[in-house]
């Protein structure tokens, strides 16, 4: 007797349990909550300027992402409960993030500008002796002006851009910087000697 009313406890425990586990259901709601957070983050540019904040947010997401195919449904829950403050800290980072780029942009254009000033003062001191290089600087002058815009163009929408953008502009002021270093270094041509004066 004693026998038959475990067996039926035993049974009754077992069918709770697979009751329970049948019922699990897959975490939608926390799914849907992470994905809007990270919609969110990937909008304000995280991926870009908070970098860290969203690989955590990104990490976390993959994780649950992985339980849900395995159906584990637990462990994808926590996942996404998880994934959806770190994509929020994200997204407000990068607002900070950004403005800080902005900001490094801003300082390195306006640093570039400046030293293109001071380029083009060079040039039209050594005209005479850079007949040679004439063109090519015609060229680089237009490049640089054309690119100089374009940076500040961008800066508000893409600072990082605009900061890579000045990296390259500073690379031709350098060129130049050095080329017009060298032309002053040589010494100008002596005036043609006076002819000699009758005896």
């Amino acid at each position: 007797m004693k026998f038959g009313k475990y067996s039926v406890s035993l049974l009754m425990v077992l069918a709770l349990i697979m009751m329970f586990v049948g019922c699990a259901k897959p975490p939608e709601a926390e799914k849907a909550a992470a994905k809007a957070a990270m919609d969110a983050a990937v909008a304000a540019g995280a991926d870009k300027y908070a970098t860290a904040d969203f690989s955590a947010g990104k990490t976390a997401w993959e994780g649950a992402e992985a339980q849900m195919k395995d159906k584990k449904y637990e462990e994808a829950k926590q996942g996404y409960l998880n994934a959806k403050p770190a994509f929020d800290k994200a997204a407000a980072a990068a607002v900070a993030g950004k403005k800080a780029a902005v900001d490094e942009a801003t300082a390195a254009l306006a640093a570039l500008e400046e030293g293109w000033k001071e380029i083009a003062a060079s040039a039209k001191k050594l005209q005479k002796k850079m007949k040679d290089k004439q063109e090519a600087w015609t060229a680089d002058a237009k490049a640089f002006e054309d690119g100089l815009k374009a940076a500040k163009d961008a800066l508000a929408a893409d600072p990082l851009g605009a900061k890579k953008k000045a990296g390259e502009l500073k690379a031709l002021l350098d060129k130049w910087g050095a080329a017009f270093s060298e032309l002053a270094a040589i010494p100008d041509k002596p005036a043609k000697a006076a002819k000699k004066g009758k005896k």
